[in-house]
């Protein structure tokens, strides 16, 4: 019998007057209730000030955005008071640990994308990048979806119009997670046994602007807040108590209980998991392989499925169910496309 799990949506990398955002947390929990989430995470720049609790009937978690001047920056979770950043970001990720808590490497590949002929080529724009610098340097996981980097690395400043066409057709340059980023975490995955989980960000600030003849609030956060989502997959409901809810939801991300999804494309996460005679698994779990290990998928509708076995992309096709039997242990995870675009990515389910 299929174990029962609870789905909640949440958006992560939010950040507010605190640090450079405009919103209080009264206005930005009220926007992610307009926006249909369940829960959200503030990571502000080095700071912890803001609020968390139930507001407006949304579970509201401070985390912090580790952010050195440069670049390194570190999403940091679990901690009770502000880490500083250092030059050295192997510091921070070990000090994040030592406080008991863990982190994601923020917009590792930002200002870098690869075009259709596999050429790494830099953003459009003169607008400074804040990548992940150091590869060797392994963080607890990646955010490998970061909605506002995304859009900014395919901003084309060059004219009026350019920038007309970004802002007000904004969903259509933002398509798909960096190739170089997935690369990254499925190599950092085949390093080690056990899983390295991923995120997506919004990177929410809701800028006011008077540069132009109207002025403009760049990207609100209701906006922000239905785009790049986490689903988190968990064993029991969400709990009404506000303490036991943040373990609840802390837990799920840091063993990458979550799928990332595109919400401007569907609102809710397709249907993922791998069961064998016994047990059954969802992202971020393990299985045992038996005789009769089966992956499933399941979809709404008919869109383009990827399947990936340690990194290595091994099944391909459009429909709307899967069941593959599974022959070989590793770590699974999927890809979904609609026309092109990215739609959701899920963390991996280990075949033991």
């Amino acid at each position: 019998m299929k174990k029962n799990i609870f789905q909640y949506c949440g958006a992560i990398h939010i950040h507010t007057k605190f640090s450079d955002g405009t919103g209080d947390i009264q206005s930005i929990s009220k926007a992610a209730k307009k926006a249909g989430l369940d829960w959200i995470i503030v990571t502000d720049h080095n700071s912890m000030e803001i609020e968390e609790g139930i507001f407006n009937g949304v579970y509201v978690i401070k985390a912090e955005e580790i952010s050195p001047a440069g670049e390194n920056h570190y999403l940091a979770f679990g901690i009770k008071e502000v880490i500083l950043p250092s030059d050295n970001p192997q510091e921070y990720v070990d000090k994040v640990r030592e406080y008991g808590g863990f982190g994601f490497a923020a917009h590792p590949d930002e200002g870098y994308t690869v075009d259709e002929n596999g050429k790494i080529v830099p953003r459009k724009n003169s607008y400074h990048c804040i990548p992940w610098s150091d590869k060797s340097i392994k963080p607890d996981g990646v955010e490998i979806w970061n909605w506002f980097s995304n859009w900014a690395d395919n901003l084309n400043d060059k004219t009026i119009f350019h920038l007309a066409y970004s802002y007000f057709f904004k969903h259509k340059t933002v398509k798909s997670p960096s190739k170089l980023t997935l690369d990254w975490w499925d190599k950092l995955n085949s390093e080690t046994a056990k899983i390295i989980p991923a995120l997506g960000g919004v990177d929410a600030h809701a800028l006011r602007t008077k540069d132009y003849l109207i002025p403009l609030t760049i990207f609100p956060y209701e906006t922000c807040f239905k785009t790049v989502n986490n689903i988190i997959n968990i064993r029991e409901p969400l709990s009404k108590d506000f303490k036991e809810a943040k373990s609840q939801i802390l837990s799920a991300i840091k063993c990458g209980n979550n799928i990332i999804i595109n919400k401007k494309i569907q609102n809710y996460a397709p249907e993922v998991f791998i069961n064998n005679d016994k047990d059954f698994a969802y992202c971020g779990e393990d299985i045992i392989l038996t005789e009769n290990t089966n992956l499933n998928i399941r979809f709404c509708k008919k869109i383009c499925i990827k399947i990936f076995l340690n990194g290595r992309e091994i099944y391909k096709e459009r429909t709307h169910k899967i069941i593959l039997p599974i022959k070989e242990t590793g770590k699974y995870r999927i890809e979904f496309l609609y026309k092109e675009k990215g739609f959701a990515y899920t963390n991996p389910i280990v075949v033991k």
